[in-house]
């Protein structure tokens, strides 16, 4: 079913303002882990509000004891209307390394169809969309056929620390019947997904520490345990040489997705050749006995992020560091938590590491993993909407990623979430040359302008 027609009238007269606003907004650099960029957050938090002020929405900025949340309200739909609420963010990574940048990360180009800047999928983008999905509505109409709640946050890219308390305690302004997040992919290029998983997540920092300062390794080595060689130890053995992760305990709680799920997956169009190409990885390695797209989606990982230790700069020094430090990431899936993965880790790491050194696990931040019953109306109206967009029905992917919040929104708020991102594989979300498809944010708009109408059809 095509879109109603004074919807597609307002998106095809108002494009090209729709993309220039865009642009506005990502050309405010809302870091939110630079503490210099604070101000930019704050800016661009005001920016989003005013953004919903005027098309009709009230719209507050609550402090929080890190950057804003925004909230914008619209609840004058007919009585007995649901209420949905929006989720996105408006806070992007750092741009780091810039010099890999073929235009600046803030100033938005297009490039075969693709709009490049920090931000512009992970979650400027999508976000926005919303809002002109609902500019829509507004000014063709003068009303929109649910009540609607809009709440970006300025802290994702940060691990939403301050989020679940702002739900806690707005609890009341931000009841409602559904969740709709905008802050992931497509399976493919015209191919529109649902998606139903996400990962959890438990992130560490492993601290060596050895003597008290960097010793000559002349003088010194072979005498003292080099805290380098112990952490190296240490995370060895993490893995199996088939690449099961070798924590004890690790996998006592993951809850199996069953044959269905995989002989779903392998209905889609995947190719790991393609996959491998698009990584630059000489070739594809995971845990034995499951498919590429089996090991992201439905299985947990341990991965090591960084490594720190000793003399890093430009020829010798021989030196036996007196220190050395690893981040690790555990992607975890149902019915996984990370309180109980830091227990394992700490207790795995206790009981490898060598004498001589002392070893600190520090838990910095974690969420928990999601995963959704696709039955019911909610579902059934975005399948609908998504094929209005996109001319073809959607399918049903798994993330590898992590987005907190969802959880909190389905244990505080007790309503469903549905995810249905409009990015694509390969946009560089946290890496140089960040794009969003130019295609899939006017498409985007019109599958949640046709979602509203859907969800009140019932």
């Amino acid at each position: 079913m095509p879109l109603a027609s004074d919807l597609e009238a307002f998106f095809a007269k108002n494009q090209s303002r729709a993309r220039d606003e865009l642009f506005d907004l990502l050309r405010i650099p809302s870091v939110s882990a630079r503490s210099e960029h604070n101000p930019d957050t704050a800016r661009a938090a005001d920016w989003v509000a005013e953004s919903m002020r005027r098309i009709g929405l009230t719209a507050t900025v609550h402090p929080t004891k890190g950057h804003p949340v925004v909230v914008g309200e619209w609840r004058k739909a007919k009585p007995g209307a649901q209420t949905v609420l929006i989720y996105g963010h408006y806070d992007v990574q750092p741009a780091e390394p810039l010099e890999l940048w073929d235009s600046p990360p803030f100033e938005p180009t297009v490039r075969d169809g693709k709009i490049y800047a920090r931000g512009s999928v992970d979650d400027k983008g999508q976000l926005y969309l919303h809002i002109k999905a609902l500019e829509a509505h507004l000014t063709a109409r003068g009303t929109l056929p649910v009540n609607v709640i809009v709440l970006a946050e300025g802290e994702e890219e940060v691990g939403s620390e301050h989020l679940a308390a702002f739900i806690e305690d707005h609890k009341d302004l931000l009841e409602c019947g559904a969740v709709v997040i905008s802050d992931s992919a497509m399976f493919a290029p015209g191919l529109p997904s649902i998606l139903s998983s996400l990962r959890g997540l438990a992130y560490f920092q492993i601290d060596v520490q050895g003597p008290t300062t960097d010793l000559h390794s002349g003088s010194y080595g072979g005498a003292v345990m080099n805290p380098a060689m112990a952490l190296a130890r240490i995370l060895a053995t993490m893995h199996d040489a088939d690449g099961h992760v070798a924590i004890e305990g690790f996998y006592d709680k993951v809850r199996d997705w069953g044959e269905d799920a995989r002989k779903q997956i392998r209905t889609l169009p995947f190719d790991d050749a393609h996959f491998r190409a698009e990584t630059g990885s000489p070739e594809l390695f995971g845990e034995k006995g499951y498919s590429t797209l089996e090991r992201i989606w439905m299985r947990p990982t341990c991965e090591v992020n960084g490594l720190l230790s000793g003399y890093t700069g430009e020829g010798a020094k021989t030196v036996l560091p007196a220190k050395a430090m690893a981040k690790v990431s555990c992607r975890l899936i149902p019915n996984q938590t990370p309180d109980e993965i830091e227990h394992l880790m700490k207790k795995h790491v206790e009981r490898v590491a060598p004498k001589g050194v002392t070893v600190t696990v520090t838990h910095l931040h974690g969420g928990h993993p999601w995963r959704a019953d696709l039955d019911g109306p909610l579902f059934d109206a975005a399948r609908r909407a998504l094929a209005t967009a996109f001319a073809r029905e959607p399918v049903v992917t798994g993330e590898g990623g992590s987005i907190p919040v969802v959880g909190d929104f389905q244990r505080i708020l007790g309503a469903p979430v549905l995810l249905v991102g409009f990015g694509l594989p390969g946009e560089n979300a946290h890496a140089p040359n960040e794009w969003m498809s130019e295609e899939n944010y006017f498409k985007g708009m019109r599958a949640m302008a046709a979602l509203w109408d859907e969800l009140a059809a019932g």
